[in-house]
């Protein structure tokens, strides 16, 4: 028997596509002192793993990383993650926490992560999925929207809509990047696909991102009968094939990259510079951390979205100590070994380049 919702672990869904700015939303919602109290679940695409090094994890916050999808593992290692939060909860090895968020990869289609979190979902496998039925439910789903970059997702990328589809709420990012009647427009085209989703900018004076964590349980009810279709269709998702390739989602790959020596600061501005000029690549996404010759004990943050390079951030310091540069190019027409030629050229002979 499910306890009562209000015994229940609340848990968040922050989603939204590659670059929209999910990783920034959590960090603001972290930095909100009552939040504390939150254990985090971050899923990453591709097999070297950067967003959890981005986020403020802090010393007493519980937090597990996944990597590949988990929108293709039939909600196994949703589950999996939650069971491990609990048992850490229970035997005190972890700190309390009172709510739980799980960021999905930008690629992640919602309707199978919601079918194991919700009643009448995906059937439990065992005794696990029992207990972290009766321990949590699903309070709501928080997409985040590029607004400069979400039509052209909308247009080439089904997951984008299914994001937006089953969202609770919708934060706008990089509103400023465009016109304001372009702005409106976008609203105009969110407010299309769900109706009843609340939109806020996250650039707008008063915006509290800790308002997005209401209490509550979520349902499909009037967010569009799609919603309804998909989520009953869906209860064996597959979009990455037979191997669950943890570099592949359908068309998309991403390509990781990995060096021990600092990199020229000059070559490394070079490399990104052609990857993101260049059209034949299907590019979507980059990030990572790259040590520099210069200064290698702070790292630069490396950010592109689409064909779009931001200036590199300096940090203080290296995450977690490991000072080792690690770069995820993400895009649908990828040439792998020409990219990875490039980079090998950054790092000479002591280059530190992963498979694909």
């Amino acid at each position: 028997m499910t306890r009562p919702a209000s015994e229940q672990l609340p848990v968040y869904l922050v989603t939204g596509f590659l670059g929209a700015g999910k990783t920034t939303l959590l960090n603001r919602l972290l930095d909100d002192p009552t939040l504390q109290d939150t254990a985090l679940i971050i899923n990453e695409f591709g097999l070297v793993p950067v967003d959890h090094d981005l986020v403020q994890k802090g010393s007493e916050r519980p937090m597990l990383t996944t990597s590949g999808c988990i929108c293709c593992t039939t909600g196994s290692d949703l589950r999996s993650s939650l069971d491990r939060l609990l048992a850490g909860r229970k035997d005190g090895s972890l700190p309390p926490f009172r709510r739980v968020i799980v960021e999905t990869t930008g690629l992640a289609d919602p309707a199978p992560i919601l079918n194991s979190l919700i009643p009448g979902g995906l059937p439990a496998m065992g005794l696990r999925d029992h207990m972290v039925a009766r321990a949590f439910r699903l309070s709501s789903v928080i997409t985040v929207v590029n607004v400069a970059g979400i039509e052209a997702a909308l247009d080439n990328h089904p997951e984008s809509l299914r994001q937006i589809a089953f969202a609770d709420h919708l934060v706008l990012t990089r509103s400023a990047e465009v016109t304001p009647d372009k702005a409106e427009a976008v609203r105009a085209r969110l407010r299309s696909l769900n109706t009843s989703a609340q939109i806020h900018d996250s650039n707008a004076e008063g915006f509290a991102p800790a308002a997005l964590l209401k209490a509550g349980s979520y349902s499909a009810f009037g967010k569009g009968e799609n919603v309804a279709d998909w989520l009953s269709a869906e209860t064996g998702h597959d979009a990455c094939g037979a191997f669950h390739d943890v570099n592949r989602h359908g068309s998309v790959t991403a390509l990781p990259l990995t060096a021990d020596a600092p990199l020229a600061p000059e070559a490394v501005q070079s490399f990104l510079n052609a990857l993101c000029l260049s059209t034949d690549n299907g590019l979507l996404r980059i990030k990572g951390l790259v040590a520099l010759s210069d200064n290698p004990a702070a790292p630069v943050l490396v950010h592109a979205v689409g064909h779009k390079l931001y200036p590199l951030q300096r940090l203080e310091a290296w995450p977690n100590g490991d000072a080792r540069t690690r770069l995820v190019v993400i895009g649908t027409r990828l040439d792998t070994a020409g990219i990875q030629e490039q980079f090998a050229r950054l790092s000479g002979p002591r280059r530190n380049i992963l498979p694909i």
